[in-house]
C-alpha cells in the first residue's frame, strides 16, 4: 500500500544518506556524491531516484532534518523547566549543533543552499530548526511574535553555524562564547524594546504601527496557551 511505499523510500533515502556521507566531504551534495553512494549500495540510479527525486539536495534536506530529530530527542528528555528562556534557547542550539554527525557535510550544505536557486530552501530549514526549538521550550504566541523571535533565532543560529564551522577550539567552546554573545545582543535589544514601550510619547508615536502589528497572527496550529511572549520574560 502507499504507506508500505513511503516507509520503503525512506528507508532507502537513510541508506543512500549513510552511503553517501564519506563521498560528501570530496564532492559535495552532488549528482558524483549520490552515484557513488548507490555503487556502493549496488543498486541502480533509477532505483535511487525513488527515495531522491531531486538527487542529492534531496539527501541534503534529510540530513537536516535527522539533525532536527536528534535535537528533539535531547530536548524531549531534558528538563528545562528551571531555565530561563536565554538558558534554553542556549541549550537547545547547542543541542542541535552536537547532533551534527558531521561537520564538512554541514559545510558542504551551506555552501549548496548558498546557490540561489536553493537559498529559500535552505532559508526555510533554518526556519524549521527554530520552530522546533520554540515549540519544544514551550513557546505558544500568537501573534507578531511568533515570527519575530523565530525570525531573531534564525538569525542568532546562521551566524553561530558559521562560526562553528570554522572553530576548532577544544569542545567548541569559542563557539558557545560566540552564542552567548549573540544571545546577550537579542536579551538587551528586548530591554530597549520594553523601555521605548514604557516611554508615554514613544507609546504614542508606536499606537498606529502596534495596532498594526497586533492584528499578524500566527499559523493556526500554534496553540494558544499563556506562556512568554518574548525573549526578555525570565530572563
Amino acid at each position: 500500500n502507499g504507506h508500505m511505499a513511503v516507509q520503503e523510500n525512506e528507508d532507502m533515502q537513510a541508506q543512500l544518506l549513510a552511503a553517501a556521507l564519506p563521498h560528501v566531504a570530496f564532492d559535495g551534495w552532488s549528482e558524483t556524491s549520490l552515484r557513488a553512494a548507490c555503487q556502493d549500495l549496488s543498486i541502480t540510479r533509477q532505483m535511487a531516484a525513488l527515495a531522491c527525486p531531486r538527487g542529492a539536495i534531496d539527501l541534503a534536506i534529510r540530513f537536516h532534518h535527522d539533525g532536527d530529530e536528534a535535537m528533539q530527542i535531547v530536548l524531549q528528555k531534558t528538563d528545562t523547566s528551571a531555565m530561563k528562556i536565554r538558558e534554553k534557547i542556549t541549550f537547545s542550539v547547542r543541542a542541535r549543533l552536537d547532533a551534527i554527525r558531521d561537520k564538512e557535510a554541514v559545510r558542504r550544505g551551506a555552501t549548496l543552499m548558498a546557490l540561489p536557486q536553493h537559498a529559500a530552501e535552505g532559508a526555510g530549514l533554518v526556519w524549521g530548526t527554530c520552530d522546533r526549538i520554540w515549540a519544544a521550550i514551550g513557546d505558544s504566541s500568537a501573534d507578531v511574535n511568533w515570527y519575530t523571535k523565530r525570525l531573531t533565532l534564525s538569525s542568532v543560529y546562521s551566524a553561530t553555524v558559521l562560526y562553528w564551522l570554522g572553530d576548532n577550539s577544544p569542545n567548541h567552546q569559542d563557539t558557545w562564547t560566540f552564542l552567548d554573545r549573540r544571545i546577550e545582543n537579542v536579551m538587551q535589544f528586548e530591554k530597549f524594546k520594553a523601555q521605548v514601550n514604557a516611554n508615554p510619547l514613544a507609546k504614542q508615536l508606536l499606537a498606529g504601527p502596534n495596532w498594526l502589528l497586533s492584528k499578524i497572527k500566527a499559523p493556526s496550529c500554534v496553540p494558544t496557551v499563556d506562556l512568554p511572549g518574548n525573549w526578555s520574560r525570565r530572563s
